[in-house]
């Protein structure tokens, strides 16, 4: 029908292209995820867990979000023109850029996220103190140990840990900065491409977290994660500002 042609041209400009907003939204989500709390939700979980159904709920409830948060960047621009969205959009990412590398200079660079030691606090994994080669070979006891349980028990679990994967990693990317970032990403480009980067983006991430995240964290400080992914956000703000038309 035609009022369908103009709401769908009104919504999708021919002039969005997809593949800027899908390199875009995978660098946003590979800069805010590495080191985030989702991220160390899914590493701390895969080291007691079974990996694929901690991977599996993870990245169910973060597609999930990428897809509201696409929707939600879809609406904006109907109650509010492209053109403000280009500002709005930027806005938000020089602030969360210029905050991500004020936080970094009040990190010390060898230090561990505390957001790893705190998510190791609530699931009861400990302070996050101990060495890497500790942590590595409780892993494997624990690999062991859970698959001499049995078949039963395995299928028994897997669905319980589906889903204690799935809520706490939708809780915890609910009003995250990668959230709101995906809102003015979808709002100032391509949605559909914005919606397939941010999916893969998360799929890396926790695909890295679930092999070997505990590790990583304890090797890339929070100092270099947050620096680095401010100056991103940096650049995505000034290209906002300047470069969108």
């Amino acid at each position: 029908p035609p009022w369908m042609q103009q709401w769908w041209q009104k919504v999708f400009p021919p002039d969005l292209a997809f593949w800027p907003a899908f390199t875009s939204s995978v660098m946003m989500i590979l800069a805010t995820e590495i080191g985030d709390k989702t991220f160390f939700i899914a590493a701390v979980l895969s080291m007691r867990q079974d990996r694929y159904a901690v991977f599996g709920g993870a990245i169910l409830a973060l597609v999930i979000m990428t897809i509201l948060s696409s929707i939600m960047g879809l609406v904006l621009p109907s109650f509010l023109p492209r053109k403000y969205t280009h500002i709005l959009g930027g806005i938000l990412f020089m602030y969360f850029g210029i905050k991500l590398v004020m936080d970094s200079r009040g990190m010390q660079s060898h230090k561990v996220s505390e957001e790893l030691e705190e998510v190791e606090e609530e699931l009861g994994g400990g302070s996050g103190k101990k060495g890497d080669v500790d942590v590595e070979q409780q892993a494997s006891n624990n690999n062991a140990s859970a698959g001499a349980t049995g078949s039963k028990t395995k299928s028994l679990s897997f669905s319980s840990i589906f889903v204690q994967s799935f809520s706490l990693t939708f809780l915890a990317e609910w009003g995250d900065r990668s959230q709101i970032a995906t809102i003015a990403l979808a709002a100032a480009k391509d949605p559909i491409g914005v919606t397939v980067g941010g999916c893969l983006g998360h799929f890396c991430c926790t695909g890295m977290a679930v092999l070997g995240g505990r590790m990583l964290a304890s090797r890339i400080s929070e100092k270099t994660v947050s620096f680095y992914g401010g100056l991103l956000f940096c650049c995505f703000g000034i290209h906002s500002f300047f470069f969108e038309t």
